[in-house]
This record gives structure tokens, C-alpha cells and sequence, in this order.
């Protein structure tokens, strides 16, 4: 659980420091955290969910303390859109390919978030498909 903090959470926490100074120098800062449905505390808790029957511990854990972060810092930087995203279930070398769509498929809404405006959504949890539920 330690290992899985430390890469999810306390390293998107020391990037975002290392940028901060970057980002508040842009005309329309974005900062997209990656999350996961495995996040959404909604999900986990219904036994009709698909996440319900997930396992694990620390992958969910650091996921949904990335969406109170990203909570967080999206009231203390108003002026940069700050926004968690579920890319979904994406194979990757983490899940030993097993996801159902590919990395482009999944990096999709993940650059959809990068690209927003200064008008754009702030505070969010989404995927693809639309919100969240936290």
C-alpha cells in the first residue's frame, strides 16, 4: 500500500508542486489526474456495479484520495482547471493486458481534459462517457 501511495498520490502531489509556478504563468493552466472507476466510492459500495467485486486495496484507496486532491486543489488554484479522469479499463502492463480497450482508446478523455479552456469544468471526476459519481 505504501509503494502504491507513493506513485499515486505523493508523486502527483510533488509534480503538481514542481509545475505550479509553470501553470499559474499560462493564459488557461489544465491539470489533468488520472483516476479510475475503481475510484468512485458510489461504485464500490453497489453490489451492481461492475467495481463492487474489485478486491484489492491500495489501487482503489490511492485512486479515490487522488479525487479528494483533486478536489482540494481545484478550490485552492481556481484559476486552473484541475480535474481527475477515468480513462476505463485500459490494457496496460499494470493489469497484464487484460483491459478492454487500447492506450489510445483510453488516453481519449484524458486529452479531451487537457485541452479545455478557461471557461471549461473545474473540480470534476469523468470518463468518456460523462461524470463520475464520486
Amino acid at each position: 500500500m505504501r509503494a502504491t501511495f507513493e506513485t499515486n498520490v505523493f508523486g502527483l502531489v510533488r509534480v503538481t508542486h514542481a509545475f505550479l509556478p509553470l501553470l499559474q504563468k499560462s493564459a488557461a493552466p489544465v491539470i489533468v489526474n488520472l483516476s479510475s472507476g475503481l475510484a468512485s466510492l458510489t461504485d464500490l459500495s453497489n453490489p451492481h456495479s461492475y467495481t463492487h467485486f474489485y478486491p484489492g486495496l491500495s489501487y482503489p484507496a490511492s485512486k479515490t484520495t487522488i479525487n479528494a486532491i483533486t478536489i482540494q486543489y481545484a478550490k485552492a488554484f481556481p484559476g486552473i482547471r484541475i480535474n481527475a479522469v477515468d480513462p476505463g479499463y485500459t490494457s496496460t502492463d499494470l493489469n497484464g493486458r487484460a483491459g478492454t480497450q487500447t492506450v489510445e482508446e483510453g488516453a481519449v478523455i484524458i486529452v479531451r481534459m487537457a485541452q479545455i479552456g478557461p471557461d471549461g469544468p473545474t473540480g470534476t471526476f469523468v470518463s468518456a462517457h460523462g461524470p463520475v459519481a464520486w
